[in-house]
């Protein structure tokens, strides 16, 4: 087992995620310590059997919420309690097995190299990947290259990713979103305002059918719909700090060259 992070650990929010989150959980802990996962209101068995785990497992801790609230409420809350422990950093990556754990060490080395950058995963995709996913992502990704004056999210939507959790926490603090489905867009959109630059390393993504084991809660029209209006948000911002973003963009390209 990898030796324990004073500053670094993997986050894991979690709900009813089915069998996969076993081996997503047991994955992370054999390239990374301290792995938590926050159980964000599960109504199947998974809570008591990662219990069990992180019995046995001093590496491991698992936090269970009451009721489901959803992602980005679970991974505030997992942020919190990293920040009273003194950690700086949090790797988010989803239960379901989809992200992939040999790439966690890679990701936390490029934070410790750069830390006060986010370290965001940019998803290559296999034949498993659904079209309507692969695609639709596109749109979000253009919008929050406008929103950010293209300051170099390479991807919106993808999970995997190594936040500084002191300025992330501040910024959900000050806002009653980024709670549910729109956390990872409008959190990389956001952190960019902000000042931190985004870091783009590669890492494969699979997605898992039904009869694999793979469980989604993504709702086509109810997520977009969620996506539609934070991107409406995002864009009432993006005019009011055009000016600021426009001037770094100067800065950016004059150091350039």
């Amino acid at each position: 087992m990898p030796p324990h992070s004073p500053t670094h650990l993997v986050l894991i929010p979690s709900y009813n995620p089915g069998a996969k989150v076993f081996e997503t959980v047991g994955a992370a802990r054999r390239y990374w310590n301290p792995v938590w996962v926050v159980i964000d209101g599960s109504t199947d068995d998974s809570a008591r059997r990662l219990l069990d785990m992180a019995r046995i497992d001093p590496g491991l801790r698992v936090i269970v919420g009451s009721r489901n609230r959803g992602k980005g409420a679970a991974v505030l809350h997992g942020l919190e309690l990293a920040l009273a422990a003194g950690y700086s950093h949090a790797l988010t990556m989803d239960s379901d097995g989809q992200h992939p754990a040999d790439r966690i060490p890679a990701f936390m080395a490029a934070s410790m190299a750069a830390p006060r950058a986010m370290i965001l995963g940019r998803p290559i995709f296999d034949a498993s990947a659904p079209g309507l996913r692969v695609n639709g992502r596109k749109i979000s990704n253009w919008w929050t290259n406008v929103e950010t004056l293209w300051a170099g999210i390479g991807d919106s939507l993808f999970g995997f990713r190594v936040y500084p959790i002191e300025p992330l926490v501040s910024i959900m603090h000050a806002r009653r979103w980024m709670r549910r489905f729109d956390f990872d867009v409008e959190a990389a959109v956001r952190l960019c305002w902000s000042g931190i630059a985004p870091v783009n390393l590669p890492a494969a993504v699979r997605y898992f059918s039904a009869a694999q084991g793979g469980v989604s809660h993504f709702r086509y029209w109810r997520d977009n719909v969620l996506l539609t209006w934070m991107h409406a948000r995002l864009f009432a911002g993006f005019l009011i700090r055009l000016p600021m973003l426009a001037a770094r963009r100067m800065r950016r390209r004059a150091k350039s060259l």
